[in-house]
């Protein structure tokens, strides 16, 4: 059985094959790699306004307790003791919520289902290793 010439070999039917996948290969890097650019820039300016919304709202935080303080003062007291006042509330609430986040640590726990599982892995290969 002879082959005709028009048709290709085996051997370049695998050249072709090998060719072309690599080909695709490389496409679709490309494709990712200008994919991943125009995400880490849309990230980057999603960070960047996040971060500017932060410093903002940290103005507008301290500007608030200074109204507070004031208002505070307008009712009457010293305006040293009514920014104290704010000051207390502030200490006050952070007070509090360190001590929501020592409980909420204290629940914590670590991955003990993963540990008892690698001990028991290690036993399993222990066993294996001395012929058991």
């Amino acid at each position: 059985m002879g082959q005709n010439q028009d048709e290709p070999t085996v051997g370049q039917l695998v050249a072709n094959a090998s060719r072309d996948l690599s080909t695709l290969v490389r496409s679709e890097i490309e494709l990712a790699k200008t994919e991943l650019k125009k995400t880490a820039a849309a990230a980057g300016i999603g960070a960047g306004l996040f971060g500017a919304a932060a410093f903002l709202a940290l103005l507008a935080i301290i500007l608030l307790s200074i109204a507070a303080a004031y208002g505070v003062s307008a009712i009457g007291l010293h305006p040293g003791w009514a920014f104290l006042i704010v000051a207390g509330f502030y200490l006050l609430i952070a007070l509090v919520m360190a001590l929501i986040g020592k409980a909420q640590l204290g629940k914590a726990k670590g991955p003990q289902r993963a540990i008892e599982t690698s001990k028991e892995s290690v036993e399993a290969l222990k066993a294996i290793g001395k012929g058991d």
